[in-house]
């Protein structure tokens, strides 16, 4: 009797919401063509480690809404080396795997181009709420960390409206400015902070005195946690400077990663899931599933890892529009 194809599943790097999603699809859509799933439970480190889990579908049964990640992840330095690598390979081999999806950020997918040049069969999927990926248009678990965002400063907004404070806001992105940018927007706020633009302090201290001359009875200010200014003693610096409004700093921090997965996500990550495996059983390797335009297409993973992906500038621009 022939073994039945056996398709790995591990999500790795940052958490996500909407990971769940990803993983249910993939091992739905593997047990209808007669796969075998295998979850990898801890990232690249329990793959190091053959922590491995049979799934089927009642297994992934009620986690659709769950936030975060049922197979948990982490960050592995060992899996970096060369020698972790051939370990891990090792271990699945041991394992009777076939193939390996994985579920996760820059890093992660990094970390699957090095399997794929090692001929092990890989599909990537872009997680991270940062959309720091390159290849597609937005990853898994950026809508739900942008509603979550516009929801906080929604509330934000009340107090600081009651008081005339200026609000400064951190939000994710060390790397990649599309949260703030895109917070800015749907949040109405006076100026964003983003690693792509520098920004002076004394160009932020001008825009919030200026709205509070024009009258405004509050200051929204996002700041991306990499736009190379510390959130606490901007708004010091901000106060020292007499802008009109007194600044109060709020950090958003992993609030941010965490919640029910929006609808758009839920479905975003069962898509690149059901793609995911459909590319292994295919035959193919070394891609990762990236939205394009409307549909799910396969991206090189050696093209995805040799990219950056930067904030969207217009969007940018259009939040100093907006904020007039």
């Amino acid at each position: 009797m022939n073994k039945p194809f056996t398709i790995g599943v591990l999500t790795s790097g940052g958490d996500a919401p909407g990971m769940n999603a990803a993983i249910r699809a993939v091992v739905r859509t593997a047990n209808t063509h007669n796969a075998d799933v295998l979850g990898v439970v801890d990232g690249y480190e329990g793959l190091l480690n053959g922590e491995f889990r049979r799934l089927g579908a009642r297994d992934v049964s009620g986690i659709l809404q769950r936030g975060g990640t049922i197979l948990q992840t982490s960050r592995s330095p060992r899996f970096m080396e060369a020698k972790g690598q051939r370990e891990a390979i090792r271990r699945m081999n041991e394992a009777g795997m076939d193939a390996l999806v994985v579920i996760g950020g820059e890093g992660s997918l990094k970390g699957a181009y090095a399997l794929h040049q090692q001929d092990v069969k890989v599909v990537g999927l872009p997680g991270s709420i940062d959309n720091d990926v390159w290849g597609t248009n937005i990853s898994i678990g950026t809508d739900t960390a942008m509603n979550t965002i516009m929801d906080a400063v929604d509330k934000l907004r009340d107090t600081a409206s009651s008081h005339r404070r200026a609000f400064l806001i951190e939000t994710m992105g060390r790397n990649c400015g599309y949260l703030a940018a895109m917070a800015g927007i749907v949040c109405g706020a006076e100026i964003v902070l983003i690693p792509e633009v520098p920004v002076t302090v004394e160009e932020v201290g001008k825009v919030i005195t200026d709205a509070y001359t024009r009258g405004k009875t509050h200051a929204i200010i996002i700041n991306a946690e990499g736009s190379g200014h510390n959130t606490t003693e901007l708004a010091a610096a901000l106060d020292a400077m007499d802008v009109g409004f007194t600044t109060r700093v709020t950090i958003l921090g992993h609030i941010q990663r965490g919640g029910s997965p929006t609808a758009y996500d839920r479905l975003l990550a069962s898509r690149m899931g059901v793609k995911a495996v459909e590319a292994l059983l295919e035959g193919k390797s070394g891609v990762m599933t990236g939205l394009r335009s409307r549909g799910i297409e396969y991206v090189l993973l050696e093209d995805v890892v040799s990219h950056k992906r930067q904030a969207n500038l217009e969007y940018y621009e259009m939040t100093k529009v907006l904020a007039r």
